[in-house]
């Protein structure tokens, strides 16, 4: 299998990314590799857990490889794309919806595609060197693989600032937002994963044991500004709230929601708001998959990705370039359910 080593050991199956030059970036063949395997342990009584983690020290998941879909939107009509992204999506789904205890290690790099397998998991472990961010605004897309649904359930509007700012957080962050179930010395990770594969009933335990105290949550100093400032589904108001305060944190955050691309901060604000009242992650995923086959052939995708990926240059010329430029019926359009042909389903065990 490109890109993924599967194995099992004792009582677990361990599955690792191993695609380090690549910062372990999912493709579609990793995807479905990840999903077969999953799906054949399923049925396998011998498996009672699984570990999910990556191979080598580049960090465990940096997203999908969206300079793919890219290409295939710009030098063909986006059907690669579109089969990348149902792969993916049928993963975070199977994730969420799997019937034996799934336990993550998010030690290192874990972005975009990486938070959404990362987030369905029943245990999601932090440790000091984790770098957790959705940074899609940047490149055209919005926060996806299933942080609509995800996102939305984070307190105090925490969710919508972390889609409208791309911000980066560390372990400790990730642990007093809920984003991570426990905190690890990565010195103690080798530890955990032997002693889970060999006792897997006692998961949560052998976790617990291991925690160690991180160090305070920098992020939660500024979790009444993130409530008060991101209190609006409407980025007009978001963007008004921050230039109305003078102070050096809302000056920082009203320049990162400025440079993203308007259309996806005002996508990613209707689907929070929708995913808060959503109860089937599967409805999640279908609604996900019907926006980003319309917003991977938009013109902001590809300016987006060749602005940080191709000429990086991070100058992107948005289109639209204002947010109020961005209609309701724009958006409209964009949210439209796909003919029924098309549509996002879950994946055939």
């Amino acid at each position: 299998m490109t890109g993924i080593i599967a194995r099992k050991a004792a009582r677990a199956g361990h599955l690792s990314l191993a695609r380090g030059r690549a910062l372990n970036a999912l493709t579609q063949e990793m995807c479905e590799a990840l999903s077969m395997t999953l799906a054949e342990w399923r049925r396998d009584d011998s498996v009672e857990a699984v570990i999910l983690d990556h191979a080598g020290d580049r960090g465990f998941c940096a997203g999908g490889d969206v300079a793919a879909v890219r290409r295939s939107v710009v030098e063909g009509d986006g059907t690669e794309g579109r089969a990348f992204f149902l792969a993916e999506y049928r993963l975070n789904h199977l994730l969420f919806a799997y019937p034996k205890p799934v336990v993550t290690f998010m030690d290192g790099v874990t972005m975009g595609g990486g938070v959404g397998i990362s987030l369905p998991a029943a245990f999601r472990v932090a440790t000091e060197n984790t770098l957790f961010a959705m940074p899609e605004g940047a490149i055209g897309l919005f926060p996806d693989a299933g942080a609509g649904y995800t996102f939305a359930r984070l307190p105090n509007r925490l969710g919508q600032f972390l889609a409208l700012t791309g911000a980066r957080l560390d372990g400790a962050e990730c642990l007093w937002a809920g984003l991570a179930t426990h905190y690890l010395d990565s010195a103690a990770l080798d530890e955990a994963k032997t002693r889970i594969a060999a006792q897997p009933e006692r998961t949560e335990a052998i976790l617990s044991e291991l925690s160690t105290t991180p160090p305070p949550a920098r992020l939660a100093g500024n979790a009444e500004n993130i409530a008060r400032h991101f209190a609006s589904d409407r980025l007009e108001d978001i963007l008004a709230s921050l230039a109305a305060d003078d102070g050096k944190w809302a000056g920082k955050e009203l320049a990162a929601v400025s440079a993203k691309c308007p259309t996806t901060s005002k996508v990613a604000l209707r689907l929070l708001a929708e995913g808060a009242r959503r109860e089937d992650f599967a409805e999640e995923m279908a609604r996900e998959y019907a926006i980003v086959c319309r917003m991977i052939v938009r013109p902001d995708f590809a300016e987006g990705v060749r602005s940080v990926l191709v000429d990086k240059d991070n100058a992107p010329r948005w289109n639209p370039a204002r947010p109020e430029d961005v209609s309701e019926a724009m958006l409209d359009a964009i949210f439209a359910s796909l003919p029924e042909a098309e549509r996002w389903t879950p994946a055939v065990s």
